[in-house]
């Protein structure tokens, strides 16, 4: 391609409303423009690299027996409505209605329609199993689109659905996945991390996230540095202190504590160590008649709790934090000085953190205005915790639930999801087939996501600089660019330049000639910002001494080679 006859359009600057490093390199290296919040239109070059990453996740997810197919954007709203969806999605889904009033929604994913078109399909196990995938344009109506193509309303998605007649062949099915997805994203020359992670709103048992590698990303992953263990740190276990408790040495006491509430201010005001505070979390929850029970989460001061992991003790699937009335009246006390000490366990349900419950001379609230308890321990002033859960997050030091060292804290950016759905929706939808005993099952669903268009963003938070994009050259717009000196002036540039545009052309090669009339400055500044990993400069005096000049994209400096070898250094650096 010749940027003569291509549409380049980068900008100096980014638009002020740009909040992250992809998205303000992306419009000013003219990959997106934006249409409306959250929405973009992408442009001759991003779609490049767009199609680049779309091309290699199709390749490998039909070198792993996935067939393809294309569902319709818009779905009928009894689907959604017969999964039990339609009321529980929330706002984020997108509901329309046709002219002849009936319901319709733009899919922001596709379980309800492919559920749909195998339950019509496939009758016997003979048929099973059977996986489907689309790449297709979604739409969530995000209440605050953000990071521009990271979290848009649209976004383009590879999704694929498994249906089997075991549970055991979608355990299989599912690390062929997990492999393939492995394999997309070392082809995409990105590093990422598999982590174990919650299921979520979809559903399901086993889940694993692949998350890019970036200091920007939302996501806090724990890994092992010593072995392959990774998780969402929602999802991370918080193993109990290998230590046991040690021996109360200390009397209880009640201090006062005036204006001390957190729990960070109650260390310093009593000059002890905030892993010395255990902090009550009150919460309240209701059973299946609508009566609320009130509990105490108790976590170590320096810790966070996890509300997913507490969100799946029993009895507590849908709590939420208590009001300060509710406080009142359960505990008698304003909020910020409650603790376990003297509630009664008719009315008040005490949960501890495995740390607490190993904990010795701790420090809480009175349940009273202004003050704290010190020197509190188990047994004596309070009873043994008859509930212990791993209810924080865990923290950089803790040791690993694989045994083999302790974690470390990442960040993440996810961009690759896959679920064990188990029978969640086919049951909804009563998809199911006759067995080899002529018996009617449920089938077992797996479901397997990529972003792909968030791909492209994860990549230029992995790879960029002080001048711009640095893509990995899997994914580049253009693999080389030839940048001449003169190349309107000089019959000997531009006749150099015009027979390498065309030898890398006839390598299979994905090559740019920057063949516009600018001054040299700004068509290096332009090559370097849009991300081509290699340039070749070609000027009079290295042409005079048969020479190009050779510069990678990450290289300090550029280096002379000769310029009948330059086609074949390139093909070794492409092939590293």
């Amino acid at each position: 391609m010749r940027s003569s006859q291509f549409f380049l359009s980068t900008l100096k600057e980014a638009p002020s409303d740009a909040e992250v490093v992809s998205q303000k390199l992306m419009l000013r290296a003219g990959l997106i423009k934006r249409a409306a919040a959250g929405i973009y239109t992408w442009m001759p070059l991003g779609l490049r690299t767009l199609r680049k990453v779309e091309a290699i996740v199709r390749e490998e997810m039909n070198r792993s027996g996935a067939l393809e197919l294309l569902m319709p954007a818009v779905q009928p709203a009894e689907l959604w409505q017969e999964s039990g969806r339609w009321e529980k999605y929330g706002p984020e889904l997108l509901r329309f209605k046709d002219r002849h009033q009936r319901d319709f929604v733009i899919g922001p994913t596709h379980e309800e329609v492919i559920t749909d078109v195998v339950r019509r399909e496939v009758k016997s196990y003979r048929q099973l199993p059977i996986h489907l995938y689309q790449v297709q344009s979604k739409f969530r109506d995000e209440i605050r689109p953000r990071f521009g193509v990271m979290r848009g309303r649209e976004f383009l998605m590879k999704d694929g659905y498994s249906f089997h007649a075991s549970f055991d062949d979608l355990k299989r099915e599912y690390q062929v996945m997990y492999d393939t997805y492995s394999r997309i994203f070392t082809r995409l020359g990105l590093q990422f991390r598999a982590v174990a992670a919650d299921t979520g709103s979809i559903g399901g048992t086993g889940s694993h996230e692949f998350h890019v590698l970036a200091d920007s990303g939302e996501d806090d992953i724990a890994y092992c540095p010593d072995s392959d263990y990774a998780a969402n740190v929602e999802l991370a276990e918080a193993l109990a202190p290998s230590t046991p408790r040690p021996a109360a040495g200390q009397a209880l006491a009640k201090v006062a504590t005036p204006g001390q509430t957190a729990c960070a201010d109650v260390a310093a005001f009593l000059k002890t160590d905030l892993t010395r505070v255990v902090k009550a979390i009150a919460v309240v929850s209701e059973d299946d008649e609508g009566k609320p029970h009130f509990a105490l989460l108790l976590v170590r001061g320096d810790h966070e709790l996890n509300e997913i992991k507490a969100s799946k003790l029993a009895g507590l699937t849908d709590f939420r934090f208590a009001s300060d009335a509710e406080v009142e009246q359960y505990l008698g006390c304003q909020p910020g000085y409650i603790g376990p000490v003297g509630v009664d366990a008719g009315k008040v349900r005490v949960i501890a953190d495995r740390t607490v419950a190993a904990m010795a001379d701790f420090v809480c609230g009175a349940n009273e205005a202004g003050f704290h308890l010190t020197g509190v321990n188990f047994g004596r002033d309070l009873a043994e915790p008859t509930e212990v859960a791993d209810l924080r997050n865990v923290v950089a030091g803790d040791p690993s639930p694989d045994g083999k060292g302790v974690l470390g804290i990442c960040r993440g950016i996810e961009v690759g999801h896959i679920f064990q759905l188990r029978t969640k929706y086919a049951e909804a939808l009563n998809c199911k087939f006759l067995d080899d005993n002529g018996r009617e099952q449920v089938m077992e669903m797996g479901c397997y996501g990529i972003g792909v268009s968030r791909i492209v963003g994860a990549a230029i938070e992995q790879n960029y600089d002080d001048k711009g994009i640095i893509f990995p050259a899997a994914i580049a717009p253009f693999t080389v660019a030839i940048v001449p000196m003169g190349y309107h002036k000089s019959e000997d540039i531009r006749d150099a330049a015009n027979a390498l545009y065309e030898e890398l052309q006839n390598a299979g090669i994905d090559v740019l000639l920057d063949d516009r009339n600018e001054r040299p400055g700004s068509m290096f500044a332009d090559m370097e910002l849009i991300g081509i990993p290699h340039r070749v400069v070609i000027g009079e005096k290295g042409l005079a001494a048969g020479q190009v000049e050779y510069k990678g994209r990450r290289d300090e400096v550029a280096t002379m080679v000769a310029r009948d070898t330059i086609v074949a250094h390139l093909l070794e650096s492409l092939a590293k």
